[in-house]
């Protein structure tokens, strides 16, 4: 895995151009410690820091076509490089390198855009096309890697990440209050908009063709479920066993390295199911890694101990405790680069910390499961509420959200008159293409309440929902209603929260590449095909997964509850060890000068949560992470950018070229 970085202009020197490329990727160096290489040429300059996975001794970038007039430079794995690669080699392409980088060039070469829909990967990357002196950048399917891009002052600038791009130096950073808004209300900003004024993110599954200062994105692939009604019907053994088949070829692939693949094992059934693949049919010595909590609330360690015992890998376990996340939580914001509503991304920060002191660069996860498979209680809190609404007057049907969400039962008869009242809120308003999220969204907006009045003017929901419709595909309201809360919950929440906050950038953080079997698009594309009552079976969540391994995994993993993955909040930040940058932070002076927020909403929020201790409800603890990560993407951002540190690998490729 690496971090890239370039620029195009009309007038460029080399000098400058150079210094302005290396402030770039040594601001990188995280994503890519092992080397870094630099491509300058008339009107463009390209980099990118590396880790070496693939091909260690000769596959330094930037690669090249034959005749040198193809070059690019490469975030990702391209998995199905040696397929690939025999394909071309036939047409008569002539490789240099071992890599899986080479295929891009030859590939692009042989198909020109069309050479996108040859990748089975997960990538960002940049191509200079000499003859046709233009630019094209590409993301993957469904956003693993990162890419962003800045269309000013008459020049293109592209990076992995945010602080590439400002570290060009010829964009200041400032945080926009529709960002804000956006964030605080969907949970992540609408493509391409980002949180920075004029840096836009290329949405998954587009590319990009900068030319003659124009800009040109256009889609490659989406998401695609049959319409509503016209399921095949097989029995679920044939849904089962081919879901083993399309499976074990996706982990199969993402286990082709120079290096060694270990796993993560949280003790659900998702990297379960992963990590009991690749122990029996691929590596026999497989290491595995989980975070724990030293609040038991929270803790999945017996879990996480009894899979490893099953499978007998090689286990090593984190314990995190508030202290630890409240310490790095400055670092999480600073390579997560948005603001955000958990804490959940530090204890990850942690284990890929841990995954790095050992030794690994590479770790499969099992990430997408709960999105292709239907496996969050938001689809079943949809399915409960479509059922409800059918007889709206009915008192045993909402029961059924306690079955969800116990805390929200007065006694065994009833379900507390405040959450009855929660639930009901456009109850029957089923047709409407968000059902499934409005009360995630609703819940969410009224975080507006903390905020200054400059930011709160954002808050306009109506124009926000446009902007979300507008992003989406038109015709997925034909969809079932499963397949569009999961379409939901893909192309938005996992791409711009759980890939990149909990995914992407915590492990890059500490150089460690994540590999997502359940996200390779052929398992994708045949999930989008299942059933819906395969998916969620009454109320069982991804009850086609557990039948296809149920042999391979213990009966308490097959069964246990469905446990979101979370991490303490409230006395993280509200502690008597709280670091005393955050508590700078917090203070009213602080506030007042950054602008985002109401001092004084924020001191009652403070003394509510102070008061409640343990008793506090889960908006005012997400009200909390809002004003403290977005205090510190102020401070780390626009405060003391130029105080971070730029560092570049030993080892160096430059390449210049008329």
């Amino acid at each position: 895995m690496c971090g890239i970085a370039g620029f195009v202009a009309e007038h460029l020197t080399y000098p400058q151009s150079e210094s302005r490329l290396k402030r770039m990727v040594g601001s990188l160096y995280h994503r890519g410690p092992d080397e870094c290489g630099f491509l300058f040429a008339k009107n463009v300059a390209m980099g990118m820091a590396r880790l070496s996975i693939i091909d260690l001794n000769t596959g330094s970038q930037p690669i090249h076509n034959e005749d040198r007039t193809v070059w690019t430079v490469f975030n990702g794995e391209i998995f199905n490089y040696i397929e690939l690669r025999q394909e071309l080699e036939k047409l008569g392409h002539v490789f240099y390198t071992r890599s899986d980088t080479e295929v891009l060039v030859h590939g692009y070469e042989q198909f020109g855009m069309d050479f996108l829909q040859h990748l089975n990967g997960q990538f960002a990357i940049a191509i200079w096309d000499v003859k046709k002196r233009h630019l094209i950048l590409a993301r993957d399917r469904v956003g693993i890697r990162p890419l962003y891009y800045a269309n000013r002052h008459g020049q293109f600038i592209f990076g992995s990440e945010i602080k590439s791009i400002l570290a060009e130096g010829s964009i200041d950073a400032r945080i926009q209050a529709q960002g804000l808004a956006d964030i605080f209300t969907f949970w992540v900003n609408i493509p391409p908009e980002t949180t920075f004024e004029g840096i836009d993110e290329l949405p998954p599954g587009h590319f990009l063709i900068y030319e003659n200062g124009r800009v040109q994105v256009r889609p490659y692939w989406h998401y695609d479920f049959p319409p509503n009604g016209t399921f095949e019907s097989r029995p679920k053994e044939e849904w089962a066993r081919e879901l083993r088949s399309v499976l074990h070829e996706a982990v199969a692939l993402r286990l082709r390295a120079d290096v060694p693949v270990a796993a993560y094992l949280s003790g659900g059934i998702d990297s379960s199911v992963i990590s009991a693949l690749v122990k029996k049919y691929h590596n026999n010595e497989l290491i595995t890694f989980s975070v724990a909590f030293k609040d038991a609330h929270y803790d999945e360690r017996t879990y996480q101990q009894m899979m490893a015992r099953h499978i007998g890998t090689r286990h090593y376990t984190i314990e995190v405790d508030h202290n630890d996340i409240a310490e790095s939580f400055g670092r999480v914001i600073w390579h997560a680069e948005k603001p955000m509503m958990r804490t959940a991304p530090a204890p990850l920060f942690a284990l890929s910390a841990l995954v790095r002191d050992h030794g690994i660069k590479v770790v499969l996860t099992g990430e997408g499961a709960d999105e292709m498979f239907g496996g969050y209680n938001i689809f079943k809190e949809d399915k409960i509420r479509r059922f409800w609404a059918r007889q709206p007057q009915s008192v045993c049907r909402p029961m059924l959200l306690a079955r969800l969400y116990p805390y929200i039962l007065k006694d065994e008869k009833a379900i507390n008159p405040f959450w009855q009242a929660f639930f009901k809120k456009h109850l029957q308003d089923t047709d409407d293409p968000f059902y499934s999220h409005w009360l995630r969204w609703i819940n969410t907006a009224h975080l507006r309440t903390i905020f200054s009045a400059g930011v709160k003017e954002h808050f306009q929901f109506e124009n926000q929902l446009q902007k979300v419709r507008s992003y989406l595909l038109p015709d997925f309201t034909e969809w079932h209603p499963l397949n569009r809360a999961q379409y939901l919950e893909a192309a938005l929440f996992m791409n711009g929260y759980l890939l990149s906050s909990q995914g992407d950038r915590m492990m890059m953080g500490h150089s460690v590449e994540g590999r997502f079997p359940f996200l390779d698009h052929n398992v994708v594309a045949f999930a989008a095909t299942i059933p819906p009552d395969l998916k969620i079976k009454g109320l069982n969540e991804k009850y086609i997964l557990k039948q296809a391994y149920s042999d391979l995994l213990p009966v308490d993993i097959i069964k246990r509850s469905k446990q979101p993955y979370r991490a303490p909040i409230a006395p993280v930040f509200l502690g008597a060890n709280a670091p005393q940058l955050i508590r700078e932070l917090l203070s009213p002076e602080v506030l007042k000068k950054y602008g985002y927020f109401n001092p004084q909403a924020i001191e009652r929020l403070q003394a509510k949560l102070q008061k409640l201790g343990g008793q506090v409800s889960a908006r005012d603890e997400m009200a909390m992470v809002a004003v403290v990560s977005t205090q510190l993407m102020h401070y780390h951002f626009v405060e003391s950018f130029s105080k971070h540190t730029i560092k570049l690998p030993e080892k160096q490729v430059r390449i210049q070229i008329d």
